[in-house]
């Protein structure tokens, strides 16, 4: 299961990266032509319409949104290419094919059952005697997907496609037929299975998919009423699941699918939490961002933005007198980047292991986080990570009145506070080695010229995964190497690990095998991938 968990995060991780470029494009073209802020700040003469710049923001916003707009076979491609081992090319062909024959399919079938456009609005359906609410909870199964009149199954229906067209793939990719069909064989034969089983599941989903959607929404109407405190343990169990990396596979749910939610946004229903936001930033008539679809991930702005560089002061404060110059620069450089770009990996992992209850206040820290600025009705959007970027782009350019930003600004001092005298305090208490602390500690961070020429040599990274024979894949994400091996037993043991090959922690599950080396991660992964 862990190895499953990780390969998914992985893949989830391919369409999702093209997501902060694609919200960045629509945050900055949506802020500077939104009518209210040109005339408020006097730029009709620069950003007005008609103007130069008008135009080319306009296409920046809708860049962006026809990103957000197709998710869902953004997905499907995606997560089928991810997790193809051979033929990648292929499954996210057949994939692209899968998708659009499931919802042709599922219209049909839609069409046999008397659903049409017609027959499934809400006027309809209260006509037929059922109460505002149910009508609404009932014309919300159906939308357009694709200009396909369809179930909105949503990002959920291109996950559905990847799953099974990646299995496909790697369980066809050199299927030979007879030698009549021959032509049809190996690579040829996954966009023929592909279409073929994608089939019945787009027979079946007309069938089941309103329960289903039902269920949904009343679940994400349950988990809505626990309030703040559903939203502590969203955040807590989240950056607890950060440390396994399978927060990838996790959170997506609650940001591209019903479990984020549903809303109607400029005529369209909208499902999930970023993709709701990002479809009211492009919609002019918004007058404020919902903090029921922001609130799986606005939270983080505290702990990233102030908690964790505060946390790094209290390190730096903290260390052995000889070594603060050294740690300084290290805890520094940490602290900008958890500020200025949301990524805490670098601070995490330097307590992490030595210090894993500071690890897990500052998991409590965060779902607090969660549950405050949610019951504050913050709003302030996110693309990939919660840094000042983000910040300023989807909280300070679009406003307090739309965000209630002001509130991440009003909090955050008392999270610094908070931050640094818990870590303070408990660090000379029970004198955790932090870094700088100690005559053994570590008092540099690993450049990847360090670790691929100096400190860490790939064939010895090779020998402690087990050798080369024993490798099946090598991937990784920001901070991990991920591997996937023939037999867990030849891998080396933890003291290796943290030892000669200077790696902040390792995690063995099944056959699954995950070293965290921070930045050095994706370098290793490709020196091993050009030897193995």
């Amino acid at each position: 299961m862990f190895e499953k968990l990780q390969r998914l995060g992985k893949a989830f991780m391919i369409p999702i990266a093209v997501l902060p470029i694609a919200g960045l494009m629509l945050g900055i073209g949506a802020a500077f032509t939104n009518p209210v802020m040109v005339e408020t700040y006097g730029l009709t003469g620069i950003l007005g319409d008609g103007t130069i710049l008008y135009y080319i923001l306009s296409t920046m916003s809708a860049i962006g949104n026809i990103v957000f707009s197709n998710l869902p076979l953004i997905f499907a491609v995606g997560i089928a290419s991810g997790l193809a081992l051979q033929e990648k090319g292929a499954a996210g062909l057949s994939a692209s094919i899968a998708f659009l024959v499931m919802h042709v399919i599922i219209s049909t079938i839609l069409g046999f059952l008397g659903h049409t456009p017609e027959t499934t609005t809400v006027d309809y359906f209260m006509s037929k005697g059922m109460n505002s609410v149910e009508a609404t909870q009932q014309a919300s199964v159906y939308g357009y997907e694709l200009g396909i009149f369809t179930v909105r199954i949503g990002v959920l229906g291109g996950i559905i496609v990847g799953l099974l067209v990646a299995f496909l793939a790697n369980k066809y990719y050199d299927k030979k037929l007879p030698d009549a069909l021959s032509f049809f064989s190996g690579v040829r034969y996954i966009p023929i299975v592909s279409v073929l089983s994608i089939s019945v599941v787009g027979v079946i989903i007309p069938f089941v998919w309103p329960y289903i959607q039902i269920a949904i929404s009343t679940f994400s109407e349950f988990f809505g009423r626990t309030g703040p405190i559903g939203m502590f343990f969203y955040g807590f169990f989240m950056r607890i699941l950060n440390i396994f990396g399978l927060h990838h596979a996790i959170y997506p749910l609650f940001w591209y699918t019903p479990l984020g939610g549903e809303m109607e946004v400029a005529g369209k229903v909208v499902q999930g939490g970023q993709s709701i936001f990002f479809a009211q930033l492009a919609d002019p008539t918004t007058t404020k961002f919902s903090a029921e679809a922001t609130k799986y991930f606005t939270g983080g702005y505290l702990p990233m933005m102030f908690g964790l560089p505060a946390a790094a002061l209290a390190m730096y404060r903290t260390a052995d007198t000889k070594n603060k110059k050294v740690v300084g620069g290290i805890l520094f450089s940490a602290a900008l980047t958890s500020f200025v770009t949301g990524i805490t990996e670098p601070i995490e992992f330097t307590f992490l292991f030595v210090a894993p209850v500071l690890y897990g206040i500052h998991a409590i820290l965060e779902g607090l986080s969660y549950a405050i600025l949610y019951a504050l009705h913050v709003a302030v959007g996110v693309t990939f990570s919660r840094g000042i970027i983000d910040f300023t782009l989807f909280g300070l350019l679009q406003g307090n009145d739309k965000t209630n930003y002001v509130w991440i600004l009003i909090l955050g001092i008392p999270t610094a506070i908070i931050y640094y005298y818990i870590f303070k305090i408990l660090i000379l208490k029970f004198n955790l080695k932090t870094p700088g602390r100690g005559e053994d500690s570590e008092n540099k961070l690993y450049t990847k010229k360090d670790a691929l020429l100096k400190d860490v040599e790939v064939e010895d990274v090779i020998a402690a995964l087990g050798g080369r024979d024993n490798l099946v894949e090598v991937d990784a994400c920001i901070t991990r190497l991920r591997v996937t091996v023939k037999d867990i037993s030849k891998v080396a043991d933890d003291s290796v690990w943290k030892g000669d090959l200077k790696a902040k922690g390792v995690f063995k599950r099944g056959s699954g095998v995950q070293v965290v080396y921070g930045a050095l991660a994706e370098i290793l992964k490709n020196e091993i991938n050009k030897i193995r």
